[in-house]
């Protein structure tokens, strides 16, 4: 089990921003909303190449900052989601990509019956401050 992914400790990596600006990454953050539910699937980075290559191909394309490379959301997987709008913030700081998933979830991780689900499967109890898993 990986525990960071799976377990019940609120572990936040509140340096993300920072090892991005220390990279030299010139991004902007991405929610990522299902068109249909309004859910909220992800939170991602983009690039001028990965919007333009989102816009283009009409699914979701971002940047990995942890890779450093242009990240096609599913290509490994299968769980991708075409791109139906885009939408900019006020200040053009950041985006949200509305988007129609193709298959099932789209997290890579998997619920115990081996679906993907969505990357916010889980919930911080106000009670206890752990986190409580709303997919297992």
């Amino acid at each position: 089990m990986n525990e960071l992914e799976e377990g019940a400790e609120l572990r936040l990596d509140f340096r993300k921003l920072a090892k991005v600006a220390a990279a030299g990454c010139d991004v902007v953050p991405v929610a990522v909303q299902n068109a249909e539910t309004g859910d909220v699937i992800l939170i991602a980075y983009a690039n001028a190449e990965a919007l333009s290559t989102a816009v283009a191909r009409r699914t979701a394309v971002f940047w990995s900052t942890s890779r450093n490379a242009l990240w096609v959301k599913g290509e490994t997987s299968g769980e991708t989601f075409e791109l139906v709008e885009v939408r900019v913030n006020c200040e053009q700081n950041s985006l949200v990509y509305r988007v129609r998933p193709r298959r099932g979830g789209i997290c890579h991780t998997k619920n115990r019956a081996g679906e993907p689900r969505n990357c916010y499967y889980r919930r911080l109890s106000f009670e206890t401050g752990e986190l409580e898993n709303l997919d297992p």
